[in-house]
């Protein structure tokens, strides 16, 4: 695993071993950051569930002013803290080694995400719980960006109950991802 493009380009980055994480793959890293191109300059990224910190570290390396990294696992915080000193992007990024309802409870109040990424562990439901947490955190708003990554047969079908409206799907061998923003005042 690599960062694909920007001032880390081509940079290896360290994984943790085992089934604990699953990192995004290059070819689906590289997707992802050419549909959110045009977003990613100078945007505040949060990365929720980040494992190895890859998905927030190729958003700083493409010139995001700045990251948040949610893990909770503490091998996983780590190997993000080594992957950030690696790259040279430490100084723009905020790890936070707790769960993620904990950590948008924490960041509640701040400056709104432009973009949120999450990539939850599939079929457990976490990223409901985490959208309606993001949905009263204040954190983002209409504007935001919230991507999620799940399992290509996992069944969404939900968010628009949430107050979300998915306005890009993308479909891989395995999995998706979901590109959605709040609902606006109608």
């Amino acid at each position: 695993m690599r960062v694909i493009a920007g001032t880390a380009r081509s940079l290896p980055l360290k994984t943790l071993e085992g089934l604990e994480t699953r990192p995004t793959i290059d070819k689906i890293k590289e997707t992802l950051f050419n549909i959110l191109q045009a977003d990613i300059y100078g945007c505040r990224f949060l990365d929720l569930y980040s494992g190895s910190g890859a998905i927030g570290i190729e958003a700083l390396s493409r010139s995001a002013k700045e990251a948040v990294l949610v893990e909770h696992n503490k091998a996983a915080c780590a190997c993000i803290k080594e992957n950030l000193a690696f790259t040279k992007l430490a100084d723009k990024a905020t790890v936070m080694e707790q769960d993620v309802l904990s950590a948008i409870n924490r960041l509640s109040g701040q400056e709104v995400f432009d973009i949120v990424y999450m990539d939850p562990p599939y079929n457990q439901d976490l990223e409901r719980e985490a959208l309606i947490a993001l949905r009263n955190s204040k954190i983002i708003d209409s504007y935001t960006i919230v991507v999620i990554e799940d399992a290509l047969k996992a069944d969404l079908s939900y968010i628009p109950e949430l107050g979300y409206e998915v306005y890009k799907i993308k479909n891989y061998k395995t999995n998706k991802h979901l590109f959605l923003r709040l609902k606006g005042d109608e």
